[in-house]
């Protein structure tokens, strides 16, 4: 874990919970400047409410929240926008505002300094980066799915860079930022949060496919019931029995190269076919079932 000397976030202790069920537990870690950090979990782990917990959209019950070591719910709303952008996993929107300008919303009342021009630049490269200038006069209702949720990219890539007039360290949080997109623009999205990580923002996202997650990650912070009950890197933290504990299901970790890049692999349960536990940890022969075992004699 970095030190607290280096966090730009740090959670010491949060608790929350919402009609008496308990969604975040006793839940401590520091966002340090050029990482990225995924969160994995089942569904219900609580997740969604860390990172809002995080950002500063919902008080702890319990705990602190600070932005190098000033308490979240103290700073301006005006320079919080600058210290961080936050992606949602989904944004509605029914006006018919085109994909430019509910990207340029993420310009708002942000940027000291900033010419009308600076503000034209980080637009056209907020939509270039996001895949969408060729979408920008078009309506965000008239978008579909992945391409609105494009549009929200590349408004927080533009709060981001107007933020940088203001602030010199930012965070970018990312909730299930690859859950409309397909292959080529998750890629394209992850590979422009891993760009920001390496040039000093950063980043903590939500995901869902562990195969993007290791891919990506510095570091993985599994939550469960609520509760952080793992951390650290990809290689280290995805392992046959936690898949199995957290996820329910016994699909086994493999490893091809890059060697520390591990990646988990579906399988097909058959019906009436119980997977052995040698099968789910992977450590028995591979078998077909009605056809025996995969390796000859």
């Amino acid at each position: 874990m970095s030190s607290t000397s280096d966090a730009l976030v740090e959670a010491r202790g949060v608790d929350f919970a919402t009609g008496g069920r308990p969604l975040v537990r006793d839940v401590s870690l520091i966002l340090a400047p050029g990482t990225l950090q995924v969160i994995v979990g089942p569904n219900g782990a609580g997740k969604s409410t860390l990172l809002r917990l995080l950002a500063g959209e919902i008080a702890p019950m319990r705990g602190t929240v600070t932005y190098a070591g000033e308490a979240v719910g103290r700073i301006p709303a005006w320079r919080l926008a600058t210290l961080r952008a936050v992606l949602p996993q989904a944004a509605r929107l029914a006006f018919p505002f085109t994909a430019a300008e509910v990207a340029r919303i993420g310009l708002d009342g942000i940027g000291r300094g900033l010419t009308a021009g600076d503000r034209a630049t980080i637009l056209a490269e907020a939509l270039a980066r996001a895949d969408v200038a060729h979408l920008a006069s078009r309506t965000y209702p008239s978008l579909s799915g992945g391409e609105q949720a494009r549009v929200q990219f590349a408004r927080v890539l533009c709060q981001l860079a107007a933020g940088r007039s203001v602030a010199r360290r930012q965070v970018l949080f990312l909730d299930e930022p690859t859950a409309s997109l397909d292959l080529r623009h998750q890629a394209g999205l992850l590979d422009t949060a891993r760009a920001l990580a390496d040039a000093g923002t950063a980043v903590l996202a939500i995901l869902h496919d562990l195969n993007l997650a290791a891919a990506y990650a510095d570091t993985l912070i599994v939550l469960h019931d609520g509760r952080l009950v793992e951390r650290g890197p990809p290689g280290a933290i995805l392992r046959d029995d936690l898949v199995e504990r957290i996820f329910g299901i016994g699909w086994p970790v493999g490893r091809l190269p890059p060697p520390d890049q591990p990646f988990v692999l579906p399988r097909r349960t058959v019906a009436g076919t119980p997977q052995s536990t040698a099968a789910q940890s992977g450590t028995g022969p591979m078998r077909d079932p009605g056809r025996g075992s995969l390796e000859s004699g």
